[in-house]
């Protein structure tokens, strides 16, 4: 057994370049289960088989039976469909809804790959309707997987060469990495023995019974993925119980200093009873580094990386009081947060219209001149990985014209408390690294790219190699 932190290491210390090639197979190994099964009926509608069980058959290392029936079902379901229909569907259900399939482990050795230059490959008996949206989250160029015939941009149902099954996943490997150094193979089955057999560092990951014996005897490398579950029904009760918190603390806060008859002191208390009451019913623990960069220097732009729709609840809590917010328009209308927000002096903005955004955006500068702190994810949306998307340019424009610095927060597993688009919360610990302030005095607004994505590499790397201290 290793850990995960032993696996990047060796990775960071071994050759680096593009001559190395890192090869991940998906199911069980990159993701672990399937989108919600309505999804996946409906990409294969037509198939009078029942495919999600097939395709959870087949990434937990299935029969050749299993896999048999599942290309009849798809010679079935797909014959006379268009190729462009099906990729839409495909991203629908598969794209959408990585964060709750993707093991955050997976992607930590991903990038780990991909920052050591290596050539990394994501390989699949599924066909690219299953695999490329999660490819293009994982940003791996890089796909091998069973490709079907196609004629006039029309499904014939029928594979284009051989099916990546078994030794065939194994040899198309070997053609696509042709005069590469296979280095790195990451596999779950005992299917998948002639793929990590290229390896000159194979890894098992949560093995079955049938490769975990031959790992132990080739004494290969084994690592635990942490299993993706699906909410329990005390996760439904405890979010619901974090809801009614949210609203009780609220009211008590305001309550509590209406004697003050000052708005901002009536909203932090709101933010700190609200926050702590919900964490409190959700049974979510925050583990902070660096807080002493949250309480000096103020005012300033606090920038998150946004994971989830509790990262409004993370966020304030840990920042606690004297900070208000900017959220996208559509939060205003929301029956439980947009009154909240409201109260507490959130900055609504449109951001379908450039123009329009850009002119809200005026009056937070004068927020932070009058000494109130302001938080914003530089994302603009949640992420679809563990990993942190690209940073918009106008959290930094507010924070030059203001004369403010910019305070980096780090948020850590706060996408496992609750997935991109759920709305339930599971209990857990999220960690969270307040970075030292950053002075963007000095930057030019009409040409700032390298030092914004300096910023955005600096929340990477902190999600990489998360420190013990700062």
């Amino acid at each position: 057994m290793s850990t995960l932190a032993e696996a990047v290491a060796a990775i960071r210390s071994g050759p680096q370049g593009a001559q190395v090639a890192a090869v991940f197979d998906f199911g069980g190994t990159v993701v672990d289960g399937l989108p919600r099964r309505g999804l996946v009926d409906k990409v294969f509608r037509r198939s009078g088989e029942r495919m999600a069980t097939l395709l959870g058959g087949i990434q937990r290392g299935g029969s050749d039976g299993d896999y048999g029936r599942f290309l009849q079902a798809v010679e079935r379901a797909w014959a006379g469909a268009s190729e462009s229909a099906m990729e839409q569907l495909g991203r629908k259900a598969f794209g959408k809804e990585i964060y709750g399939r993707l093991f955050p482990e997976a992607w930590q050795l991903v990038r780990a790959h991909q920052l050591a230059g290596h050539t990394v490959i994501l390989v699949s008996e599924l066909t690219r309707f299953q695999v490329q949206p999660v490819a293009e989250r994982l940003g791996i160029e890089n796909v091998l997987c069973t490709r079907l015939a196609t004629q006039d941009g029309v499904l014939t149902g029928h594979p284009d060469g051989t099916p990546l099954w078994r030794a065939g996943k194994a040899a198309a490997v070997v053609e696509f990495a042709d005069g590469l150094e296979i280095g790195y193979v990451y596999a779950d089955s005992v299917t998948d023995l002639s793929l990590l057999a290229l390896a000159e560092h194979p890894t098992v990951i949560d093995p079955d019974p049938g490769l975990a014996e031959i790992a132990d005897e080739n004494d290969w490398p084994t690592l635990t993925f942490r299993l993706r579950q699906a909410p329990s029904l005390l996760d439904y009760l405890r979010t619901l119980a974090g809801f009614a918190g949210l609203i009780g603390g609220a009211l008590v806060g305001v309550l509590r200093k209406s004697y003050t008859r000052k708005r901002q002191s009536m909203a932090d208390a709101l933010m700190h009873d609200a926050t702590t009451a919900t964490l409190a019913a959700i049974d979510v623990q925050l583990r902070v580094i660096g807080a002493e960069n949250a309480r000096a220097p103020r005012p300033a732009v606090f920038l998150f990386n946004h994971q989830s729709q509790f990262d409004v609840i993370i966020v304030p809590k840990v920042l606690d009081g004297a900070v208000t917010g900017i959220g996208k328009k559509e939060l205003a209308n929301h029956p439980l947060f947009g009154p909240l927000m409201r109260f507490v002096g959130v900055t609504f903005i449109d951001r379908s219209n450039t123009e329009a955004a850009k002119a809200s955006l005026a009056p937070v500068v004068s927020t932070l001149r009058g000494g109130l702190s302001i938080a914003v994810s530089p994302e603009g949306t949640r992420s679809f990985t563990p990993g942190v998307g690209p940073f918009k340019k106008g959290a930094f424009h507010i924070a030059i014209q203001a004369g403010v610095p910019v305070i980096p927060v780090v948020l850590r597993n706060s996408g496992e408390i609750a997935w991109r688009d759920s709305p339930i919360a599971r209990s857990g610990i999220v960690d969270v690294a307040i970075l030292p302030p950053i002075d963007v005095s000095e930057w030019d607004p009409a040409d700032m790219d390298a030092q914004v994505e300096g910023v955005r590499q600096l929340f990477e790397n902190t999600l990489l190699d998360w420190p013990t201290q700062l």
